[in-house]
């Protein structure tokens, strides 16, 4: 490239708002997703769903978020994945609040698909726009947005817990929170950029006069396997460490709230700073360092006397297991640089694979065998990414060398 063709990234307005813009996509995200998740009592009660039900409205969600993926691949192969941003958040705020309007099964049905279809379109195509932005900024980026999802998380989580404690409705819950966000990201969704996409090269996606634009499964498969043993790790802290610590423990009810909200600040800590990790050692060191404390984190749970050794357990783990799917989606840019979008629609299906198989699989293992056995197996999954550690190469990336920008440039 020529000289006169290289930008100072750091400093392009245009990209940091970009950042902005994204950053705020993640941060939506996971406020969402947390207030549905964590009053999920609340909503098979006012729907008055059948504990024998309750796991078919479950399951559909990631499924239909998977078809949400899948679409998200094929519309960005005709337009920008900017664009999908753009719809995909209203339509989830308004899903969102469309849980807490209705009062019928079929309702609720209805609110849940939109909410499946939009998150998983909205999840791919920002992962999408994050890669697209790490590239032309030439460093890694990439965990300070899965910071941001983790922060909205926490946030989401604690205004559910607010809306439980006053014992608000679920409208009154989520109304508040759609009036903020939906003009919020409808102002910064104009912000949002292409990044490499925008410039004036052509894009060798479009075009198709570029060898190695296919996306081939065989080398997409470790990352897959990666991502998966990766969400079942993070679903069996969501959905069984409460249960853990109560029954397998001791703890008490208040005490048993603990692990998951010290796995999600640890998550935040990690992903917050894990870039400068990446920068500094590259990203197979950072996830072989993540995947080995993750696992420890299991072992530590696993083995734990008492309930607040199991909490430190599960806080390792979130400190560990933070860095390993942003990292995948990083590693799918740069193994298909031509076809990235296409890479990370594929790979994301990954994400609620993982989902769905990790909480029927621990609590099969612990039903049959024992708990803390069952938190062997997703402990020995984590491991595996140590034999697939290479697949995050960096190659001609070199971030954290020659390649990485000042700090002090970086203003976005």
């Amino acid at each position: 490239m020529e000289a006169s063709k290289i930008r100072p990234v750091g400093t392009d307005t245009r990209l940091r708002h970009g950042r902005v813009s994204l950053a705020l996509s993640f941060f939506v995200q996971g406020v969402v997703f947390a207030l549905v998740v964590t009053r999920i009592p609340a909503i098979q009660d006012r729907y008055e769903i059948s504990d024998a039900l309750l796991p078919a409205f479950l399951a559909a969600v990631p499924i239909l978020a998977g078809a949400g993926s899948v679409l998200t691949g094929k519309i960005v192969a005709r337009v920008r994945p900017s664009l999908v941003p753009r719809w995909a958040q209203p339509l989830l705020l308004f899903a969102l609040l469309g849980v807490g309007v209705g009062d019928q099964l079929w309702q609720l049905a209805l609110a849940l698909c939109a909410f499946g279809l939009s998150g998983g379109a909205l999840d791919a195509s920002m992962n999408m726009l994050g890669v697209r932005l790490q590239r032309a900024y030439g460093r890694s980026i990439m965990l300070g947005f899965h910071a941001t999802f983790s922060l909205g998380g926490i946030a989401g989580a604690s205004l559910a817990w607010a809306g439980a404690h006053w014992d608000l409705s679920l409208l009154a819950s989520y109304l508040p929170v759609v009036v903020v966000l939906l003009p919020a990201v409808l102002i910064a969704s104009r912000w949002s950029t292409d990044a490499d996409a925008d410039s004036e090269k052509p894009d060798p996606v479009r075009t198709g006069k570029t060898e190695g634009s296919s996306v081939t499964f065989k080398a997409l498969l470790p990352l897959c396997l990666i991502m998966t043993f990766a969400y079942i790790g993070d679903s069996t802290v969501s959905n069984w460490s409460a249960k853990y610590l109560q029954d397998i423990l001791g703890s008490s009810d208040e005490l048993a709230t603990l692990p998951y909200n010290a796995y999600m600040v640890t998550t935040l800590i990690g992903r917050a700073a894990g870039d400068f990790g990446v920068r500094r050692f590259g990203p197979v060191a950072v996830v072989r360092f993540g995947a080995v404390l993750a696992a420890a984190g299991f072992a530590v749970v696993a083995m734990a006397p008492g309930p607040w050794v199991g909490i430190l357990g599960f806080a390792i783990l979130g400190f560990g297991l933070c860095v390993v799917v942003p990292q995948c989606f990083a590693a799918a840019g740069r193994l298909f640089p031509n076809a990235s979008d296409a890479a990370v629609a594929r790979l994301n299906i990954s994400n609620y694979v993982g989902f769905l198989v990790g909480s029927p699989l621990v609590g099969a293992l612990g039903d049959a065998w024992s708990y803390r056995g069952a938190m062997l197996v997703p402990m020995l999954m984590i491991l595996v990414t140590l034999v697939y550690a290479r697949s995050f190469a960096d190659g001609s990336a070199r971030y954290g060398g020659v390649h990485d920008r000042s700090r002090a440039a970086d203003v976005g």
